[in-house]
């Protein structure tokens, strides 16, 4: 089989940031058109504005938070193909963690970089590890008998904010930091029994909407995402309120 070689230059326009000019660190997608930043790098944007920083198009009037998503199969690429990318992170986020005197979670101290790239120092080009694709499926194996218990664990208590829909009978919850609040949601409505809520109701954008701080969170963002970002300096469990969806103008 022929093997084509690609520069990693080449391909630098479409794994890289167009706001900080760095390779994509958790890169997340606007929903609306599909280019792809930095996931902090998006958030501090759209803290001061609603329109992509690419194409200039309006992700939402009000809440442009709500229609981007992490993009997990670009992080994977671009972890691939830029070699060292991955430790480079993670050692930077395990400095971050020490110089603030706070304990290093879990899914930082033991991740092992999953990207096996090698750069040909001679002309730049990427080569993947003969033995790269059998040790990612054997990982993958591990990973899906683990269930998420080796990640960060996040705390959280689910409370409801409305008189529509009763309250959890066990609203404290301990789980993975990669959760998504759509995994909350899907949660919640499994345990109350809504029927309404489904895969259907998702894509129409129905069902529930979770808060914290009274912002009402995007359904791809992460429980760790969540933390850093709205819940930092305070003290555990995370608190989320759960309602019926509310339509935004």
């Amino acid at each position: 089989m022929l093997t084509r070689k690609i520069k990693l230059w080449d391909i630098n326009a479409h794994i890289t940031c167009r706001l900080c000019s760095g390779y994509l660190i958790d890169a997340t997608t606007v929903t609306e058109c599909l280019h792809t930043f930095c996931r902090s790098c998006l958030v501090k944007y759209l803290e001061e504005n609603n329109t992509c920083p690419t194409c200039r198009i309006v992700i939402h009037q009000s809440h442009p938070l709500q229609y981007i998503g992490h993009d997990r199969t670009m992080q994977d690429i671009v972890y691939k193909l830029v070699p060292g990318l991955q430790e480079a992170e993670m050692r930077k986020q395990r400095e971050f963690y020490h110089k603030l005197g706070m304990e290093v979670p879990g899914d930082i101290k033991g991740e092992a970089c999953s990207a096996k790239q090698h750069l040909d120092p001679r002309n730049g080009e990427t080569k993947a590890d003969d033995n790269s694709n059998k040790e990612t499926a054997e990982e993958k194996q591990e990973e899906d008998n683990d269930y998420h218990r080796s990640d960060e664990q996040v705390s959280i208590c689910l409370e409801c904010n409305s008189s529509k829909l009763r309250g959890l009978k066990r609203k404290w919850i301990r789980c993975s930091a990669q959760a998504t609040v759509l995994h909350l949601k899907k949660f919640i409505a499994k345990k109350l029994n809504l029927s309404s809520f489904n895969e259907v109701a998702i894509s129409q954008r129905t069902g529930l909407d979770i808060l914290c701080n009274e912002e009402i969170l995007g359904k791809d963002h992460t429980l760790k995402f969540v933390v850093v970002t709205r819940w930092r300096f305070k003290k555990a469990p995370l608190l989320l309120h759960y309602r019926p969806k509310m339509d935004l103008l």
